[in-house]
This record gives C-alpha cells, structure tokens and sequence, in this order.
C-alpha cells in the first residue's frame, strides 16, 4: 500500500496540475470553425441555345453569378474536354440553374443544345 501512495504523489507532484480554463482556451469557439465554410469554384448547370446572345456572350443568372465570383468572364467546360472562355453577361432572365449561349457559335465547337456544362469564373 505504501509503494501505491508513494508512486501517486510521485506523479501528482511531477506533473502538476494545470488550471482547466487555460486548457479550454487553446480550443476555438465553434463559430470560428463553422465560418471558414469553402467557396463553390465550379457548377454544373445545363446549357440552352438562345438566338438573343451575342457569339462571344454566356448569358447567367445573377444568383449563379455571385455564388462563383463571376464578374467579367465565366469558363464553361463539357466533359472536362472542351473548355471555352466568354464573356459573362448576367441578366435576371435567365434560371439559377441554366446558361445561355449563342446557337451558331456554341455548334462551331461541338457543344449540343441542353449539354451538361461546368460553369467556372475565370
């Protein structure tokens, strides 16, 4: 019994005790960790021809504008092979989940109608 309450003060003492609110300062609130939330860089969306737009233009609805940081020229890529840089117009037309692009100039690349896109800011 002795060696048992020899060695416990042994580490007690060796250790010390350490006070719990400077353990419980080195972890962060959970608000800090929940607003470093991860910024969208790309969306998938679906590509519709619309004779409206110009040939250098990808049309884009506001929502999907500022979700992507979209300002002046949006990237669209298709399968991850054919990638294409325009110029990005937002307009309150069009749906969050849609794009519009010209259909003369979008068939000069080999992009169908209704196509599956992925939408990135450049």
């Amino acid at each position: 019994m002795d060696l048992l309450s020899e060695s416990s003060k042994d580490v007690k003492e060796g250790s010390g005790k350490r006070d719990i609110k400077s353990l419980v300062s080195i972890i962060p609130p959970p608000q800090s960790l929940m607003s470093k939330q991860v910024k969208v860089k790309e969306r998938r969306v679906r590509l519709k021809y619309n004779s409206s737009v110009n040939a250098d233009e990808l049309y884009l609805s506001k929502a999907l504008a500022e979700e992507l940081g979209i300002k002046d020229i949006a990237c669209i890529a298709v399968a991850g092979k054919k990638r294409i840089e325009l110029k990005a117009v937002i307009s309150d037309k069009v749906p969050p989940n849609e794009v519009w692009a010209n259909p003369d100039a979008m068939k000069s690349k080999g992009i169908a109608d209704n196509s599956i896109v992925t939408v990135r800011g450049a």
